[in-house]
């Protein structure tokens, strides 16, 4: 009896750390684009907490994926790309769940993708507690500040990326693509390419954050900051790259987004593909989705 209870305590855990994909596992070789056979090497994740003025001088967990060949390579430096994950979600899920780690370093052999150094924080005190990655009304709760602030300043500082606007893309998945793009729309110059993956274009009216301010939501939802920062967007050469799943909830406002965008005459490109709002369709975007940010940051 006891036995199988500690069975299904395993089998449970791993089903909530997998969500029900096999664990990340990446092949021994790859066939490289000039037909040869190359050894994938290994990423490498370290764990940080990460101290924040903008949290009220909490420190906020973050992980940090190191490409294949970092540690070999001291005098290279390299792109960075900032994730943020979706509610109920935590950093470790791009991992375990999102297969980041072993895709970067099988595309990264196979020639198909520039090594970057891959930054995930947690957006929230908690599992369950929602955020937004916003600046919300409560002392010590400003996340966007967080992240494009004390975050970025403190990886620049202690790891070998190339500290300029131009080598760093940021993306998310659900409430962290609506993050991405809303911190990167209210700095111009500090990416290069914004991603979205299923994320929403309008500001949730969520009263811990925003306090059903509407000059607040409106500065906090991409619908509606994108044609005041479009200047800085051609200026900056950005780029905003997002999909969502045709069975998607977030389609019309993706959708309209899309056309404004197309309006305004700024570079983007916005994919409707088959799937759901769920991580079977993240993780199966997980490989196109990296190749766009090394391909459009790489420092120039």
């Amino acid at each position: 009896m006891g036995l199988g209870l500690v069975g299904a305590g395993r089998y449970a855990w791993t089903f909530w750390r997998y969500r029900g994909f096999a664990p990340p596992s990446a092949p021994v070789a790859v066939t490289d684009r000039s037909g040869r056979a190359v050894a994938v090497g290994s990423a490498t994740v370290e764990s940080l907490s990460v101290p924040s003025p903008s949290l009220g001088g909490r420190s906020d967990p973050v992980l940090v994926v190191l490409p294949p060949g970092y540690a070999d390579s001291p005098g290279r430096r390299y792109p960075s790309v900032y994730l943020l994950h979706g509610v109920p979600g935590r950093p470790s899920d791009f991992v375990s769940i999102g297969d980041l780690a072993t895709t970067e370093a099988t595309l990264v052999a196979a020639g198909q993708l520039r090594p970057a150094i891959y930054v995930i924080p947690s957006g929230s005190p908690s599992l369950l507690a929602d955020e937004e990655w916003a600046n919300g009304i409560r002392a010590g709760n400003d996340w966007e500040s967080f992240v494009a602030g004390d975050l970025v300043g403190y990886v620049d500082s202690h790891f070998r990326t190339i500290p300029a606007g131009s080598a760093r893309a940021i993306a998310g998945l659900s409430e962290g693509g609506y993050g991405a793009l809303n911190i990167g729309l209210h700095h111009p110059g500090e990416f290069r390419v914004l991603e979205s993956w299923s994320g929403y274009m309008t500001a949730e009216d969520i009263t811990s954050v925003f306090g059903h301010d509407r000059a607040r939501l409106a500065y906090n939802s991409p619908a509606m900051t994108v044609r005041r920062q479009a200047g800085a967007i051609r200026a900056d050469h950005l780029f905003i790259w997002f999909y969502c799943g045709r069975q998607d909830y977030t389609v019309a406002g993706n959708e309209a987004f899309a056309a404004e965008l197309a309006g305004l005459g700024l570079p983007y490109r916005f994919q409707i593909v088959p799937g759901a709002h769920n991580w079977k369709l993240w993780r199966t975007m997980m490989a196109p989705a990296l190749m766009v940010a090394s391909s459009r940051a790489g420092g120039g």
